[in-house]
């Protein structure tokens, strides 16, 4: 029976042309935020399962790639439930591993703790275009700092980073904070147990518009009085600084102004300082699916590509779970796929290459010749020229079109009989 030659689905291949891509791009991400101070660390891909269930990641729980335990501890006579069979599972994100890292670390960790994490992670998905089920996340996370230091500086980093990759993307940062988003349902009369389900019919506007979240908030039960008030405070609301301002002044009886000038704060003071060409709007509809933020979210969206291409905000009680003590966190992701993809879809081309060339020798070349190729070759290098040296292939026309497709632009043909080009 013969193997199968395709990946697993939702898994890819990835060819050179794209690896080039996608080292490029991660060696920007990294370089930008090393610029800010951040500091590179690196986690487990696999996780206790306890913590991979613990109820932080939301949806993400139900899209676990799980690992069955090993050796003796697999007692299939002993299982009376999957739980029996697993004890550790692939990361679906970065933060929860980071979380546990810094609760592990932290007594030799500096405060607050700036940390960077790029690697793979795993989510049973349904894939779809810019949707794998292995993809590479790339995240910036403040750890320690309460103050809206941790936000803006995020926001500054991840913006310069998608500025100096995409140039020429228009994108927008919208921004929002749970404790608003609460606010403003409680305001205008929805029950505070309610909230979980008047946010997750709040999440659905990007699809299904300001008609369709209303009509589902009545057809859930709730007053008409409090749907209207709310649809009409959420199409009211200013999208700058003086926007949040004038809001928190009408949520005064539910919302603490710390909050709406903190946010505040944080857009006048990006807008203030930006190197990127980049939209800074409020979005009191924007609500972030993870339950473990508590305080600013935010999500860049970029034209020509639906959905977000990075989000973050702040999770200041995660980190507690694993030590009893509350630990102000933030942090930011940016959507590597979707940036490779928007990349790939606009037929890019990494830029400041160095020179490529291919040295091409005949068949059955003596051993002479071939060293006198490969000394040459290896003097080109050491100028920083990237050298391939291979045999010729008898069609060595489409040899040198895969090539060119690598970025090959200079070619040189050895023969048996001397140097032909």
């Amino acid at each position: 029976m013969a193997l199968t030659k395709k990946p697993v689905t939702g898994m890819k291949d990835i060819q050179p042309a794209e690896m080039q891509i996608r080292e490029y791009v991660m060696n920007q991400i990294r370089e930008t935020y090393k610029s800010f101070g951040f500091s590179q660390i690196e986690t487990p891909c696999v996780e206790h399962i306890a913590n991979l269930t613990s109820k932080q990641g939301g949806d993400n729980e139900k899209l676990i790639f799980k690992i069955l335990k090993r050796g003796e501890k697999l007692n299939l006579d002993a299982v009376n439930e999957e739980n029996d069979l697993v004890d550790s599972g692939l990361r679906y994100d970065l933060t929860l591993p980071l979380s546990r890292y810094y609760a592990n670390n932290a007594a030799n960790l500096p405060k607050p703790f700036k940390a960077l994490q790029m690697g793979s992670v795993w989510r049973a998905d349904r894939p779809q275009k810019g949707r794998f089920r292995q993809f590479v996340q790339c995240d910036i996370d403040i750890l320690g700092d309460p103050t809206s230091l941790a936000e803006i500086e995020l926001i500054l980093a991840t913006t310069t980073a998608l500025g100096r990759i995409c140039p020429d993307n228009a994108f927008t940062v919208r921004i929002n904070d749970r404790g608003i988003l609460k606010g403003m349902a409680l305001h205008c009369g929805f029950p505070e147990e309610s909230m979980d389900q008047v946010f997750i019919i709040l999440d659905k506007m990007d699809k299904i518009g300001f008609e369709g979240v209303e009509r589902e908030l009545l057809e859930s039960g709730y007053a008409g009085t409090s749907v209207s008030q709310y649809m009409e405070l959420l199409r009211g609301v200013a999208k700058d600084a003086d926007g949040v301002r004038r809001l928190g002044g009408q949520l005064a009886d539910v919302l603490p102004a710390q909050v709406s000038e903190n946010l505040a704060h944080i857009m006048d003071t990006v807008n203030e300082v930006a190197e990127a060409d980049f939209g800074l709007e409020f979005d009191p509809t924007l609500v972030r699916g993870m339950s473990y933020y508590t305080g600013t979210i935010f999500e860049i969206s970029m034209e020509g590509f639906g959905g977000s291409v990075a989000g973050g905000g702040r999770y200041d009680k995660m980190i507690g779970k694993f030590t009893g003590m509350e630990t102000p966190a933030c942090g930011f992701s940016i959507g590597f796929e979707r940036i490779v993809t928007i990349l790939l879809d606009n037929g890019f081309t990494v830029p400041g290459e160095g020179e490529k060339v291919a040295y091409l020798f005949e068949k059955n070349v003596d051993s002479a010749a071939l060293a006198a190729v490969i000394r040459e070759a290896m003097e080109a290098r050491k100028n920083g020229v990237q050298v391939l040296v291979a045999q010729m292939n008898k069609n060595k026309k489409f040899q040198k079109e895969q090539l060119e497709k690598e970025g090959y632009t200079q070619f040189k043909e050895f023969y048996r009989e001397g140097l032909k080009g």
